[in-house]
């Protein structure tokens, strides 16, 4: 089935042809009929789906259906709410791409910048808002965003959303729409509290499903590489280095330990960058744009500052530390394999984090495979601590940290790991003893 076929617009037509897209994905078939018809959805789609197209194509052509005179003043017509700053960016790409050839304006807010910059814009006139929950209601307090014309309400993520603590943001924001309008709410997981919000907010939605729930892309080849904790950081460089990886996505559980392991491998001689909600917006938005230009290799972020983001063709995620809610795992790796593309994802797993293991094996109703790095085998010696729950915070580590070393033991170790990551041209016919072989492990 074509675009054409979902009764598009013209403009729209062109604006996805020029993009180069002919064929609708499957979120995109189911959504697109049931939004032109005005019905409100609950829809449940894997990252990397198209989901953003799903609903920004029919968002545009309903508003020009009910557009408004050129002279008369624009109001917010929709409003997008996304969880985060990047994912509201890319979202209003999308408007921005799809509705070039449309009469209608939009622009995005969020936190992190300054706000003087925001209101001249809504000053002048928006038909579309896209929005974090934050920066939406110092906006409300200000009095420099009037919502009581909105047509159309999309709730991005909304899973994510309420993780970060938003609900109550979100309830004040619904609070200021009409009662009459369309919804659609999107969420890769349905968890009671989804269940309970869609309930208060839907009216009879169409569900949109093209996904089983929490199952991670299929063209996505997982793997762990059991390790002791600290040794991680030497073999992610050598990974990156011995395999001359281009671009990687390294996930870190803790704002410092994004920094950290950012500068180590700096010092190891693969430039990286690191991404989490303390940077300022110029730091994220400069640290994606020299990830996505080939400037930077790697990138170190946490599970907020990732979420959302969209990088074509991606081909490897590692999760440096696992994450302490196993639904996170999966949007982790969503990262890669995204529209089509094959992807890899791996984790570096310590004896502290085979519990953590587990329940993302239980989550996805399978085993990961286990692969031991000939030269990194875990020592058996050492015993599981327990693990903090906490989100934010980091399992307590069986060995004794590398910043209680001497400085000669930690510039011995730095110098051999620069050795092994910063050599990328090493030649096809070097000898193989120094990498390591694959010996598959039974599961722990």
């Amino acid at each position: 089935m074509s675009f054409e076929s979902l009764g598009l617009r013209a403009e729209l037509l062109r604006a996805v042809s020029e993009k180069g897209y002919t064929t609708p994905s499957p979120i995109q078939l189911q959504a697109i009929p049931h939004i032109l018809e005005g019905r409100d959805i609950m829809g449940g789609a894997q990252t990397g789906t198209g989901k953003t197209a799903g609903f920004t194509l029919p968002l545009l052509q309903r508003l020009m259906e009910s557009a408004k005179p050129e002279n008369s003043r624009r109001a917010i017509r929709a409003l997008v709410l996304t969880p985060t700053r990047e994912l509201a960016a890319q979202v209003e790409e999308s408007v921005i791409l799809y509705g070039k050839h449309l009469p209608l304006k939009s622009t995005v807010i969020f936190g992190g910048v300054k706000i003087n910059p925001q209101i001249q814009k809504l000053r002048s006139g928006v038909d579309i808002l896209v929005a974090t929950p934050g920066r939406l209601l110092d906006h409300v307090s200000q009095r420099t965003v009037d919502l009581s014309k909105v047509e159309i309400l999309v709730l991005d993520e909304a899973d994510r959303m309420l993780d970060m603590g938003f609900i109550r943001d979100i309830r004040k924001v619904l609070a200021l729409l009409p009662k009459q309008k369309q919804t659609l709410l999107f969420s890769a997981t349905f968890s009671d509290e989804i269940k309970k919000l869609s309930h208060d907010l839907l009216n009879t939605p169409a569900l949109v499903e093209v996904a089983q729930r929490n199952t991670t892309a299929e063209r996505i080849t997982q793997v762990v590489h059991p390790i002791d904790k600290n040794r991680k950081r030497e073999l992610l460089s050598f990974l990156i280095g011995s395999n001359n990886w281009k671009q990687v996505l390294v996930f870190s559980r803790t704002k410092h330990g994004s920094n950290r392991l950012a500068e180590q491998l700096n010092t190891d001689g693969i430039t990286a960058a690191a991404i989490h909600g303390n940077k300022s917006q110029g730091a994220r938005t400069k640290a994606l744009a020299d990830f996505k230009s080939g400037k930077v290799r790697v990138l170190v972020a946490t599970d907020i500052a990732a979420r959302g983001l969209d990088i074509n063709q991606l081909p490897h995620v590692v999760n440096y530390e696992l994450p302490n809610i196993a639904e996170d795992y999966v949007h982790r790796i969503g990262r890669t394999g995204r529209a089509g593309n094959e992807g890899e994802a791996m984790s570096l797993v310590c004896v502290d984090e085979l519990k953590l293991l587990k329940d993302i094996e239980r989550l996805l109703k399978r085993e990961i495979p286990k692969v031991v790095l000939e030269g990194y085998e875990p020592d058996p010696s050492i015993k599981a601590e327990p693990i903090n729950r906490g989100r934010g915070n980091q399992p307590q580590g069986a060995r004794k940290p590398a910043g209680n070393r001497s400085a000669s033991d930690q510039n011995k170790q730095r110098s051999s790991y620069g050795a092994r990551a910063g050599n990328q041209g090493r030649s096809q016919n070097q000898s193989s003893q120094n990498r390591p072989r694959r010996t598959t492990q039974n599961a722990a």
